[in-house]
């Protein structure tokens, strides 16, 4: 329960105090911010039997009809509208709401933390709201400005180059000597600025002397291929004929191995 509720209701949200590293400024945006929301969102849901002139009126989330006497859920911030204990949820996320904390907002219900991001970003690496006029926007989220760094050394990443590794930025150092795949064709890492094929979780260099056929060297981006044994080929034909050509040489060097010495 304590868990859910820090995820529900981020206390930084709220109260300065969690956010020792903001400017003046941004403190008073957060004050603003925050008894706003309490001034005009903020509800507890209330626990309790459909009273009979409500008899068979529609859940407000899943429209199934609540009874006479069933128990419901009741936002006195939305009307005379019940919910099914189990419908009382975050509209964003649909977790159902610790305690029936709700935020109202458009006639819908939200958690604290997702009723925030729908008037402020929120930093992807100390969790708190964006109050500053200018911050970073990768891959669909965003960082303050000084917190955009490298997810393994820390070093700022604001106007340098960098890979996202698990939704999180890494500076090309990192990334090419912790992450870096090696090619299938070379065995050479492939680093952030090389293009990059993938076929059945295996990894080359896009470059036409890494992937190609394994037994005619057919440049295969953009072809058709088929692989074989983590090898691939342009055709049937060429699988096949490296087959052909592995067993030949195994029974060769077979032969080879069985036979007698001059000596002997």
């Amino acid at each position: 329960r304590a868990r859910a509720l820090l995820q529900q209701l981020p206390p930084q949200d709220c109260d300065e105090r969690y956010c020792p590293d903001l400017a003046e400024e941004e403190r008073r945006q957060l004050r603003v911010f925050s008894a706003r929301r309490r001034r005009e969102a903020l509800g507890q849901g209330l626990a309790c039997p459909v009273p009979g002139p409500c008899h068979g009126c529609p859940c407000k989330k899943c429209g199934r009809r609540l009874n006479k006497g069933d128990l419901g859920i009741s936002a006195s911030r939305l009307g005379d509208q019940f919910w099914h204990p189990s419908c009382f949820s975050c509209h964003f996320c649909h977790q159902p709401l610790v305690d029936l904390i709700y935020f109202q907002q458009d006639g819908r219900i939200y958690c604290g933390r997702h009723h925030a991001e729908l008037f402020r970003p929120r930093c992807a690496s100390c969790d708190q709201l964006i109050f500053m006029e200018e911050c970073i926007e990768a891959e669909g989220r965003r960082w303050h400005l000084d917190h955009f760094c490298c997810l393994e050394c820390d070093v700022p990443l604001r106007g340098q180059r960098y890979v996202m590794k698990s939704g999180r930025p890494c500076c090309r150092d990192c990334f090419e000597s912790l992450f870096a795949e090696p090619c299938q064709a070379c065995g050479d890492p492939i680093g952030a600025d090389s293009e990059e094929a993938t076929h059945q979780g295996l990894h080359w260099h896009a470059r036409a002397s890494c992937f190609c056929c394994s037994l005619c060297r057919k440049p295969l981006r953009g072809q058709p291929l088929t692989s074989c044994h983590g090898r691939l080929f342009c055709s049937e034909t060429c699988s096949l004929g490296w087959d052909t050509s592995s067993t030949t040489s195994d029974s060769s060097d077979s032969a080879f191995a069985s036979a007698p010495s001059p000596d002997s």
